[in-house]
């Protein structure tokens, strides 16, 4: 969907609309994220792509929670190889910025997964840095701010295109981790991944998912998401990508007043269908009518100065 209103430019990538289909959802084949384009998403990324392939978690990885979805997949993919030829077919069909979700286990990982992303042509890529790191203790990359600067640096140095971060909310600030991640180089922040969650089933007395703990995504952490976004905007100058149960354009709207540039639509898709990006879009666009506004830019943290 186009409208001159509706376009954003995020950090140098350019969108005809602020809807940007999330990384997770539907994002290996060509022909899938051709579908989502045709939907109306200004923006497509793809599920996280590794250095080598790998399977993911046994059945079950995903439970359906009465506030939305809890999953632990396991990030499952081809690697970097194989994906590369996706990346490259992607790039004659799709029209709109085509931006590659990577992960690794150390900062050299993370940048030959980019480098070679970039390489195959990806607009740009988002680093999933919710891992664990492989010299650690276990904990996410994204939780150790010396870590996660190392990662970005390397990817800095190793790639021409821009770098967005997605950011963990299992952190005690994520202001201060969001910080670290612009003074590394990020030119955008995704806020925000899953929460910590799990599920028990009561008759068997064991947890639901294979893997026993998961990320919930969906209607129950958008507030926490939100308030991520707002705090995060006051501290830093790069644009931020709203992300977590955004549903409907009012939804969208709040992230957008709250200090995103663009939102990231993944666990909605599941219950509204692809319709749910033009249905955002154009809500986005009546409001902007309604309020005697010309374009997103201008209620992009208008929370603030209320």
């Amino acid at each position: 969907m186009r409208d001159a209103g509706l376009g954003v430019d995020l950090a140098g990538l350019r969108l005809a609309n602020p809807t940007i289909l999330a990384s997770g959802i539907l994002g290996y084949s060509v022909e899938t994220l051709e579908n989502i384009v045709k939907a109306g998403a200004g923006a497509v990324v793809t599920k996280s792509v590794s250095q080598k392939p790998r399977e993911g978690y046994a059945n079950p990885t995903v439970v359906q929670a009465s506030c939305g979805l809890i999953n632990a997949v396991g990030l499952p993919n081809p690697g970097i190889e194989e994906f590369a030829k996706e990346i490259c077919s992607a790039k004659t069909v799709l029209g709109v910025p085509l931006v590659v979700s990577v992960f690794g286990f150390s900062a050299e990982e993370y940048a030959s997964v980019a480098r070679k992303a970039v390489g195959a042509g990806a607009d740009g890529v988002e680093l999933n840095v919710s891992c664990p790191h492989v010299k650690e203790t276990g904990s996410e990359i994204g939780q150790d701010p010396k870590i996660l600067t190392q990662v970005i640096r390397k990817v800095r140095a190793s790639v021409d295109k821009p770098i967005l971060v997605k950011l963990s909310p299992n952190v005690t600030n994520m202001s201060d981790i969001a910080c670290a991640a612009v003074r590394a180089g990020a030119d955008a922040l995704t806020v925000m991944n899953t929460v910590k969650a799990m599920a028990i089933d009561v008759e068997t007395t064991m947890p639901v998912l294979a893997n026993r703990v998961g990320g919930l995504s969906g209607a129950a952490v958008k507030p926490i998401a939100l308030r991520h976004v707002y705090d995060v905007y006051e501290q830093v100058d790069v644009p931020i990508v709203g992300c977590g149960g955004i549903a409907d354009w009012r939804d969208a709207v709040e992230f957008l007043l709250a200090g995103a540039s663009a939102v990231q639509i993944g666990t909605a898709i599941a219950n509204e269908g692809l319709g749910v990006f033009r249905a955002v879009t154009r809500g986005i666009g009546t409001y902007l009518r309604k309020k005697h506004l010309r374009s997103v830019s201008e209620i992009v943290g208008l929370s603030h100065r209320s």
